[in-house]
C-alpha cells in the first residue's frame, strides 16, 4: 500500500523529535555526573538566591588581597580580585576601593581614635569578599610619608594600634603585614604594577618597562636591569631581587627624598626644608617679575616673589635649578633603550602644556618638556599667567630626565589607568605579599 506523501513527512517529523527527544534526555543525565568529575562550577550570575553557590565557585577560582595605603592625607582601601587559571599568571577581575581622611598620623597623639577608620574599611571588604575566604585572604597595611615624618615611638603606637583591629578581624593578619614602606619599596611595588597590567610579568615574553614616578617630596626610578655593570657599580640597596609568578626579577630602584616636585620648588625659590617660621619671603628668577603671592609646603605659609634677573629668565631659572641638583642624581646608561612610563607629577605638567589628553594620557617626548619650559619662562616674563610655578617645575623635571640619562629625544610613555586599573603602587604591593605566602 502507498503512503501518501503528506503522512510520510508527518512519519518523518515524528522521528526526528522523538530523536531529540532521547539525546536531551540521555545528555542531561550525563551531564551533572561529567561537571562533578571535572570539578566544574559554572562562573555566571547566580542571583541573590544562591549566594552559597557564588561563594563556592569564588573559593575555586578566585583570590583576594586587601590593602590598606596609609598616606599622609587620607587612609584608602583597595581589596583586589585575582582570577586564577592553571599555569598561567592571576588576571585582575575586580578592584574595590574606598578613601576615608585624615591620615593615621592625625592621631598621633591618641593613637585609640585610629580604630574606627580602620573598622569602617575593614566592613568594605568583608562586603566584597565571599565569607568562605575570609580567613584565606591577607589583610595588608603600609603606611608612606605620613608616618616616616613621625617621631618613631609615636609611629610605633599607631601601628601597634591597627595590628590589634587587624588581629580581632577575620581575616589572616600577620605582624609583618602593618609597616612602614620606604621610597624604594614604593617604586618596587609600583613597577609590578605597571608590568603586571601591561602582561609582561605574564610569561609572555614581553619585555618589561621601566617606572619613574615624581612625587611631591620624593622621586624614584625602578628597571629590570640588564647590564652586570649596573649591578656592580650601584649601592647594594639599590638592586633587588625577587621571584614573582616563577620567574626571578632583578630590578634597579631608587628614590631621592627631597627631590620630589614640591621639596625641589622650596630648595630652588631658596627655602630650606623644616626651617621656615612664620611667613619667610622667598625671591626667585624663577617666578615672574610682576608676580607676588602665597605658597603652603609641609604646613608652612611662605610669601613668594619674582625676580627680573640680567638674562631671559629660563636660562637664569635653569642655573639655580642646575645648583639644587649637582651632584645627587645618579645617570643610569639603561635607560636609553627601555621603554619608560611616568607617574604623577610628570603626567600633571605634561596636561599643563596640553601635550596629553587628561583623561587618556599618552606619550611624550623629553625635548617637549624642554622647549615647553623655554616658552612658558618667555611668557611669564611678561605675566604670571595663570599657573605662576610652571616655568620652575618645567625646567626642574625637564633637567632632572636628562641628569637621570634619558636622552632629549627619548619617548616617555604617560598613564593614570592601563586597561582600566589604576597605576598605584597598591596592586604590585599586594601580589608582592601574595607571592612571599605562597613561598612560606
Amino acid at each position: 500500500m502507498r503512503i501518501p506523501k503528506l503522512a510520510s513527512a508527518f512519519i518523518f517529523v515524528g522521528c526526528v523529535v522523538a530523536y531529540l527527544t532521547y539525546v536531551k534526555w540521555h545528555f542531561d543525565g550525563i551531564k551533572p555526573a561529567l561537571h562533578k568529575a571535572l570539578n566544574y562550577v559554572p562562573i555566571t550570575d547566580y542571583g541573590d538566591s544562591n549566594e552559597p553557590a557564588r561563594e563556592e565557585a569564588d573559593s575555586r577560582h578566585f583570590q583576594y588581597g586587601i590593602m590598606f595605603d596609609a598616606g599622609s592625607t587620607g587612609t584608602r582601601i583597595h581589596v583586589f580580585k585575582f582570577l586564577l587559571k592553571e599555569h598561567e599568571a592571576p588576571k585582575l577581575a575586580h578592584e574595590t576601593f574606598r578613601a576615608i581622611k585624615p591620615g593615621l598620623s592625625a592621631y598621633a597623639d591618641d593613637p585609640d581614635k585610629c580604630r574606627e577608620g580602620i573598622q569602617e574599611l575593614l566592613m568594605v571588604a568583608k562586603e566584597s569578599i565571599p565569607v568562605l575566604l575570609w580567613e584565606k585572604t591577607p589583610l595588608v597595611l603600609k603606611a608612606t610619608a605620613g608616618l616616616r615624618l613621625l617621631p618613631g615611638e609615636k609611629a610605633t603606637h599607631l601601628l601597634d594600634k591597627v595590628r590589634n583591629v587587624f588581629e580581632e578581624s577575620p581575616f589572616l593578619s600577620r605582624p609583618d603585614g602593618v609597616s612602614i614602606m620606604d621610597g624604594t619599596d614604593e617604586g618596587v611595588s609600583a613597577w609590578i604594577t605597571v608590568n603586571f597590567l601591561i602582561g609582561s610579568l605574564h610569561g609572555s615574553g614581553q619585555p618589561t618597562v621601566g617606572m619613574l614616578d615624581l612625587g611631591g617630596g620624593s622621586t624614584q626610578i625602578t628597571f629590570s636591569t640588564q647590564d652586570e655593570k649596573t649591578i656592580q657599580t650601584s649601592p647594594f640597596d639599590d638592586i633587588t631581587s625577587f621571584q614573582m609568578f616563577n620567574s626571578t626579577h632583578t630590578l634597579y630602584a631608587h628614590s631621592y627624598l627631597g627631590l620630589g616636585l614640591m621639596s625641589a620648588r622650596l630648595a630652588i625659590l631658596g627655602g630650606i626644608e623644616g626651617e621656615a617660621y612664620g611667613n619667610q619671603e622667598l625671591v626667585s628668577p624663577c617666578l615672574s617679575p610682576q608676580f607676588t603671592g602665597q605658597w603652603e609646603h609641609a604646613e608652612v605659609q611662605y610669601i613668594v616673589k619674582g625676580q627680573k634677573a640680567g638674562e631671559p629668565m629660563y636660562e637664569s631659572c635653569y642655573k639655580k635649578v642646575e645648583k639644587v641638583l649637582y651632584n645627587k642624581i645618579k645617570k643610569a646608561e639603561e635607560v636609553k633603550n627601555m621603554d619608560f612610563y611616568a607617574f604623577s607629577y610628570y603626567y600633571d605638567r605634561a596636561v599643563d602644556i596640553s601635550a596629553i589628553d587628561e583623561e587618556t594620557g599618552g606619550t611624550i617626548e623629553v625635548n617637549n618638556y624642554i622647549d615647553s619650559a623655554k616658552r612658558v619662562c618667555s611668557n611669564m616674563e611678561i605675566t604670571p599667567g595663570e599657573h605662576p610655578f610652571l616655568c620652575l617645575d618645567l625646567t626642574y623635571l625637564s633637567l632632572l630626565l636628562q641628569e637621570l640619562g634619558f636622552p632629549k629625544e627619548k619617548v616617555l610613555k604617560l598613564a593614570r589607568k592601563i586597561n582600566g586599573a589604576e597605576t598605584s603602587w597598591a596592586l604590585g604591593a599586594t601580589f608582592h605579599y601574595l607571592e612571599s605566602l605562597r613561598r612560606q
